[in-house]
């Protein structure tokens, strides 16, 4: 076994007693040892993001984005490795993994794009005598250290789209990992530093729980960023103080197929929306509304596609679905579908598991009751619900606290328009699935699925304020 990685601290790499084993979900086995940071490191951390927003603050635009350039070009001259490392610490099968690294080289250039983009307005104040001679400069100035705390499913891009924006801004940045899968964002972390950004604004810290909310409560943090379960989301904003906090959470994201829509197509679309990275996707398809009119016909190509897939290793080139991020997390989604079971759902394709693989499953005859609809199961599993009228879709793809993505197939404008009117949701993708996402878009959700928008653009907005300076002739 080789040597644990150590931690990266204000651009210093350090090592401890505290070792964290990094688990092939698959099999289990240990592929990598990870040092844990402690609260010594933690204060560290803290207090070289402070010191280190004192250089960022001051770095030009072009300096920001060629900084952003280089590390995108860091990120691609290692993309095998990122793409491996990924496989075997977040399970996924090496196609999702280097279209990830892909994503994630994308996302920092469109960060070093907007670097430059950062513009202001200048505002006119004689609308009234009191503001005659006077005019208005309005400019966006970097908000301070970001704290990025980052989820499992989407180790490396999900961590650009922190790190990308917040180097664009001009802020300082410490980067949490999600412990199931910190290599992929030390690597990122040095690549960071090879790419010339200051030494002492760049920290990437595994750490235990305890201490990641610690970094949320303190002062010295600006903003908090986080990807991740609501629960733990909204907690964190809940002690997070005056910072700005962004939170990209969860969903149950719907699909609603009318009946002028083109079937084959929807059906292939749903497949791959809903059983891509093994469903451990926060707008990955979860509950499926067909009309009546094509709910035999889009069904039975529905079951006939999904028992098509190919569940297994995600190393083996022909598998479509591989493990879930651990057995503790298919236990849990795997129970709900039991509970659905038992509470009269059919099960017409998969609906067992084999350790972290939780085959792909299409539940049908489910109630909003149950929790396949009514939580997030973030897992390969799929409900499908029969509608009369169009108004009804809606309503029961509104009946949920979520509200991040859905998607709708039809061809009606009227429709179209209605959905977009009264679908509770970030974001409504037409003739598509829920899961689709540009990197360089606004994303996020209402309601119980958070509160700010990612993209780099967007993100840029939450890490900078606008001030106004106000000239008088």
């Amino acid at each position: 076994m080789t040597s644990p990685h150590g931690f990266l601290v204000g651009g210093e790499w350090r090592t401890s007693d505290e070792i964290l084993d990094v688990r092939f979900p698959y099999t289990g086995e240990t592929v990598g040892r990870v040092c844990l940071a402690g609260s010594v490191d933690i204060e560290d951390a803290l207090r070289s993001a402070e010191g280190g927003f004192s250089l960022t603050r001051r770095l030009p635009a072009h300096r920001r984005s060629e900084i952003l350039y280089a590390l995108a070009d860091l990120v691609r001259e290692r993309s095998e490795e990122l793409a491996e490392t990924i496989v075997l610490e977040a399970g996924k099968t090496r196609a999702l993994a280097e279209n990830e690294v892909l994503r994630a080289v994308e996302t920092i250039e469109v960060s070093a794009e907007e670097a430059r983009r950062i513009d202001g307005t200048i505002l006119p104040l004689d609308w009234s005598a009191a503001g005659e001679g006077r005019v208005g400069c309005l400019r966006r100035f970097p908000l301070g250290p970001v704290l990025a705390i980052t989820p499992f499913n989407f180790p490396l891009n999900l961590a650009c789209h922190k790190l990308g924006p917040a180097v664009a801004a001009g802020d300082s940045v410490i980067l949490k990992p999600a412990s199931a899968t910190p290599i992929s964002a030390l690597m990122l972390g040095q690549m960071t530093l090879d790419a010339g950004f200051p030494p002492e604004a760049v920290s990437v810290v595994p750490c235990r729980p305890d201490l990641a909310e610690r970094m949320v409560r303190d002062d010295r943090i600006a903003c908090v960023s986080f990807t991740g379960s609501p629960a733990v989301g909204w907690h964190l904003r809940g002690i997070a103080g005056r910072k700005r906090v962004g939170l990209e959470l969860g969903g149950n994201a719907a699909v609603i197929v009318h009946e002028d829509a083109d079937i084959p197509f929807a059906v292939g679309r749903i497949v791959a929306g809903g059983f891509s990275n093994a469903g451990q996707t926060c707008i990955s398809v979860q509950r499926v509304y067909l009309h009546r009119p094509i709910f035999e016909e889009a069904l039975a190509l529905l079951v006939d596609r999904v028992r098509g897939l190919a569940a297994g290793d995600p190393r083996e080139p022909g598998t479509d679905v591989g493990p879930m991020i651990s057995e503790v997390a298919a236990g849990t989604a795997f129970a709900k579908v039991r509970e659905a079971i038992g509470m009269g759902a059919k099960v017409l394709v998969g609906g067992t598991r084999d350790g972290p693989l939780v085959m792909p499953t299409v539940l049908v005859d489910t109630t909003v009751e149950m929790q396949v609809n009514r939580t997030e199961v973030f897992a390969p599993v799929v409900t499908v619900t029969p509608y009369g009228t169009f108004e009804e879709a809606i309503a029961l793809a509104n009946d949920t606290e979520y509200g991040l993505q859905a998607g709708l197939f039809t061809h009606d404008a009227r429709r179209i328009a209605q959905a977009f009117a009264e679908l509770r949701v970030g974001g409504l993708v037409v003739n598509d699935v829920s899961t689709f996402r540009m990197d360089h878009a606004p994303y996020g959700g209402v309601r119980g699925s958070g509160i700010g928008r990612e993209g780099p653009k967007y993100a840029i907005e939450e890490m900078t304020e606008e001030r106004m300076m106000v000239f008088s002739s």
